[in-house]
């Protein structure tokens, strides 16, 4: 069999495969176009609210569909968002020959969770909605425990861009 013959048995096999994306399509109304997005609310105590909205406005404008606002007058949909929990927690040991350094944290997770609504003005049921909007994200600390809260800062940075981009995608794909 020369190779045109394999190629085209394998693209007619592989078109019928049955895979298929899970989501429900694009939720969001033709008529959308300018959202507003005031500043999420923030109970973390990580006073995380301005980098969470400005990442969320981010993303959105990067869809290139919108018009972006942090008003809610004038607006075809709002997002709102409340940050319930962020949580720092070891989850990696030292592997060092010591039972003192095995017993030192030298990687975290962090983990923040939002209660977020995206709702078309004037519509009683949201677009889309969740109370646990979660997003996890790791980061070492390395041999130098000074750079605990650089690292941290940084891994804060990460979650932030990650969060939003899945959370605008969750919304806008209906995932």
């Amino acid at each position: 069999m020369n190779l045109r013959a394999v190629v085209a048995c394998a693209l007619l096999l592989g078109s019928g495969c049955g895979y298929a994306l899970v989501g429900k399509g694009v939720t969001t109304d033709a008529s959308i176009k300018r959202i507003g997005v005031p500043l999420f609310k923030d109970t973390t105590g990580k006073a995380l609210d301005q980098r969470i909205t400005q990442k969320v406005v981010e993303e959105l404008l990067r869809r290139g569909r919108f018009e972006v606002v942090s008003d809610t007058v004038g607006v075809d949909a709002t997002v709102e968002g409340e940050l319930v929990n962020y949580n720092s927690m070891p989850v990696g040991f030292g592997g060092a020959e010591s039972a003192d350094a095995r017993s030192q944290a030298d990687r975290y997770a962090i983990t923040l969770t939002a209660r977020v609504r995206y709702t078309k003005v004037g519509a009683t049921e949201p677009i889309w909605s969740s109370d646990s909007f979660t997003f996890r994200d790791e980061y070492d600390i390395g041999s130098d425990a000074g750079s605990f809260l650089d690292r941290e800062e940084q891994a804060i940075e990460r979650l932030s861009t990650q969060f939003a981009r899945n959370l605008v995608a969750a919304m806008l794909e209906a995932f």
